[in-house]
């Protein structure tokens, strides 16, 4: 089967101002170096809430809120950025601080990490039914569950955890709470693809650029590159084109969230390694090159802009921006707080810009 025909040089493309509805800002100095990029190309954040300590309670939440507001850039438009805040959940989580959080309007999710599945998540939940109590609260007034589809337990294979995920808990859980809105976030297999399309219309997953993109062979082929280890881990090339399938079908199941993880240098390149890719600096330009390389321009907005808007119940933004496609280098490292840190793409080309926002 021939390639799809991709667009020429010089094409432009003018479309909604994207939201991320999956965004690692950190907390402290490092905060204002993402903020930097972030806001060149989101009119709004999740803000992802394992930090250390955890996120747990409504005044954590309001008080990180305001922390990220302090860190914008000094020269963007008052109210032109918003981070959406979120709850992590835990085992303990009362429903009266589910209807707290939510009561405030700013706090639009509550993120679901199992115990010790990825970064900073060793207070997450350790069964599920602890939470039934909370989620029954978020189900009630209509607050959407953010999952980290992995299971952590000892022995199921690190490329299977997603997979085994969803038999063990997803299932279950739609069955039992058939208005609870979920997003699956950062999928990256097929059996999710499948499984988000079939599933009921309360269940939505996120799709990364990186997983768009790439496959394990960009972390494993020629040694181990550790700016390409993320959890959930990159995947088999089938897995991959079963994710570029789905966000390019145009279906409203699928939308942004980056995922972006920004770690410093020294513990992305040690012995023990951190997860999480960096693609906050181009992640728009990144997912035009996953769209482009399918033929289905057309689609990114949705993708991009509505889908995800159109879960959460926000209204869709007014701003536009206009990506052209015109290659650039991305430099092999940025400030982040007093150290530095190495993107996705870090020395290398991308294909798309953003000319105007």
């Amino acid at each position: 089967m021939a390639s799809p025909a991709t667009a020429p040089e010089g094409t432009k493309l003018t479309i909604t101002l994207p939201d991320d509805f999956h965004h690692h800002f950190r907390d402290g100095p490092s905060t204002a170096n993402v903020l930097e990029h972030a806001t060149q190309q989101f009119g709004r954040c999740i803000a992802m809430p394992n930090l250390r300590p955890p996120v747990t309670t409504t005044e954590m939440a309001l008080e990180y809120r305001q922390r990220i507001l302090s860190s914008l850039p000094k020269e963007l438009p008052h109210g032109s950025f918003e981070p959406l805040m979120t709850l992590y959940l835990t085992d303990n989580t009362s429903p009266d601080e589910i209807k707290k959080a939510f009561a405030t309007g700013h706090i639009k999710a509550c993120k679901y990490y199992p115990a010790g599945a990825t970064t900073n998540s060793d207070a997450g939940v350790t069964d599920v039914k602890k939470t039934y109590p909370a989620l029954r609260a978020m189900e009630e007034i209509g607050m959407v569950l953010c999952i980290h589809s992995e299971v952590s337990t000892p022995g199921i294979d690190i490329f299977d955890r997603e997979p085994v995920f969803i038999e063990e808990i997803i299932k279950p859980l739609v069955k039992d709470m058939p208005k609870l809105k979920i997003v699956m976030e950062h999928i990256s297999t097929k059996e999710a693809v499948d499984y988000v399309m079939s599933a009921p219309d309360n269940v939505k997953a996120s799709i990364t650029c990186h997983h768009l993109l790439y496959n394990r062979n960009a972390l494993l082929v020629g040694g181990i590159k550790p700016h390409f280890y993320c959890l959930p881990i990159l995947k088999r090339e089938t897995h991959r084109e079963a994710l570029l399938g789905a966000a390019t079908s145009g279906s409203n199941k699928f939308f942004l969230g980056t995922d972006s993880a920004p770690h410093a240098v020294e513990v992305k390149e040690a012995a023990c390694g951190c997860a999480g890719a960096y693609t906050a600096h181009c992640a728009v330009q990144l997912y035009a090159e996953a769209f482009d390389s399918m033929g289905a321009l057309d689609k990114l907005e949705a993708f991009c802009s509505f889908h995800g808007a159109d879960h959460y119940s926000l209204p869709r933004n007014t701003q536009k921006i206009t990506l052209e496609k015109k290659s650039w280098i991305v430099p092999k490292r940025y400030s982040f707080g007093i150290s530095q840190l190495v993107p996705i793409r870090a020395g290398e080309s991308v294909a798309w810009s953003i000319v105007s926002n």
